[in-house]
């Protein structure tokens, strides 16, 4: 089977989302702003039908622009983090950087991998990386062909385990803090028990990966050729100041960085690049405007994802969607709730893909249910941090996802097929997770 082209797929997902918006009631919850969150957030039981609002076909193309406005702050910050990055690399850099890595480490994937994999899952696990992963792409797949894999591979390796180290970390202030946050829990608690799973699912994922990588080798880039260059101060200190203002980022991010102050960041760092690795000004330029030039179908495609939820919020049914789909649950054994809830969180995230607004939405409905049912607060959030969370290794709703595949000419298919059975095995272990929550009573 052969997927449509992204563009196609997506346009079509907005089409589907107009056309439901005639067959599904249109109902809302009412919101109230959250002192401890400094969001609006819903309020349980307050569900209510609306005046229907059916998108017409035309409204839909609407939705589109629409939604690329909405995503303007993600899409310009990836056209500078990208021109920052193609600054980088045409001063030489990264490519003896990676030169470097494999030669170091004897040019075995069996290490290289798990290492860059757990790198990446590191940004997961402390600032749910996602749209930054994108200017990293070239890197990758520059050391995909090093080691003689698959494109699917640096996909893998990058936004994979960074998504599932977001998916299962004890500290991922956009998912752990705000569902905490939510569920008027001590922040951070749960970290241990958090934490062993999280081992475990990159296990997984690592296993997964290396697995793929021994399947499918392609002809690796000549290593025994001469070097291209070697690794002199210039190019180290161009290394240097990215490193660096990746720690600048996660110190940001702590102190409530958007994505303005980050794609800021960016801008300088490549600049300054440009200028220490010897391009000059307008050879720094000339670098930016190409990196800008090659971000820009990435930027589209993250348009394209957001106009869906455009179209469903103008529809005035993404409240019915989640109303209609927990309501199930509440009649559900303790045990199957909990699972319940995991995969019911699965199916939110795909027509809702922002983790935080996946969050205000849906924990002020379940915390007040999961109380009444007996259930943890503390089990709550995990269902829904690992059902929202590894939805984005899947739903094309997933803009980053979808101009991650995008720059590594990966189809959605190829991506499917290897993702799925992985999905499928960390969901199991999600809902081991929440069953031995639920027998534990974790708090």
């Amino acid at each position: 089977m052969r997927f449509p082209h992204p563009l196609t797929l997506l346009v079509g997902c907005v089409l589907v989302a107009a056309l439901a918006s005639h067959v599904l009631p249109p109902g809302e919850y009412d919101r109230r702003d959250d002192a401890a969150t400094g969001r609006r957030v819903v309020v349980p039981g307050t569900y209510h039908a609306v005046a229907p609002r059916p998108v017409t076909a035309f409204q839909a193309l609407v939705a589109i622009p629409r939604g690329m406005g909405d995503a303007a702050a993600v899409i310009f910050f990836v056209f500078l983090i990208g021109g920052a990055f193609t600054v980088v690399d045409e001063t030489g850099a990264l490519r003896q950087g990676v030169d470097w890595l494999v030669r170091r480490f004897g040019h075995s994937e069996r290490l290289v991998i798990p290492v860059a994999a757990l790198a990446f899952a590191l940004g997961g696990v402390l600032d749910n990386m996602k749209e930054e992963i994108i200017a990293l792409v070239p890197v990758m797949l520059l050391l995909a062909r090093r080691l003689g894999v698959q494109p699917v591979v640096a996909v893998a390796t990058s936004l994979g385990a960074a998504a599932v180290g977001a998916a299962f970390s004890p500290i991922n202030p956009f998912q752990v803090g705000i569902g905490q946050q939510l569920a008027q829990v001590p922040l951070l608690s749960g970290a241990l028990f958090r934490l062993a799973f999280l081992a475990a699912a990159l296990t997984v994922w690592i296993w997964g990966t290396l697995r793929c990588a021994a399947r499918g080798h392609t002809t690796p880039l000549d290593r025994t050729a001469p070097d291209t260059g070697s690794l002199d101060r210039r190019r180290a200190a161009v290394l240097a100041l990215v490193v660096g203002a990746f720690v600048v980022l996660v110190a940001g991010v702590r102190r409530g960085w958007g994505f303005n102050e980050m794609a800021a960041l960016f801008f300088t760092m490549g600049v300054a690049a440009g200028l220490v690795g010897g391009l000059g000004v307008a050879g720094t330029a000339d670098a930016l405007v190409a990196g800008f030039r090659s971000m820009a179908y990435a930027g589209l495609l993250i348009g394209f994802a957001r106009a869906i939820f455009v179209t469903l919020e103008q529809g005035r049914i993404v409240d019915t969607l989640v109303h209609g789909l927990f309501a199930p649950v509440a009649h559900l054994p303790l045990g199957l709730a909990a699972v319940g809830m995991m995969v019911v969180h699965t199916l939110v995230h795909v027509p809702v893909p922002s983790p935080t607004g996946h969050a205000v939405l849906t924990l002020p409905i379940l915390v007040p249910l999961s109380d009444l049912l007996g259930l943890s607060r503390q089990v709550t959030v995990l269902a829904y941090q690992y059902g929202g969370g590894l939805c984005e290794l899947f739903t094309p709703t997933n803009g980053a996802l979808m101009a991650i595949l995008a720059a590594a000419q990966v189809r959605y298919e190829d991506w499917l097929r290897f993702a799925l059975p992985l999905l499928l095995a960390l969901l199991a272990l999600g809902a081991v997770a929440i069953g031995l929550g639920v027998a534990l009573g974790v708090q």
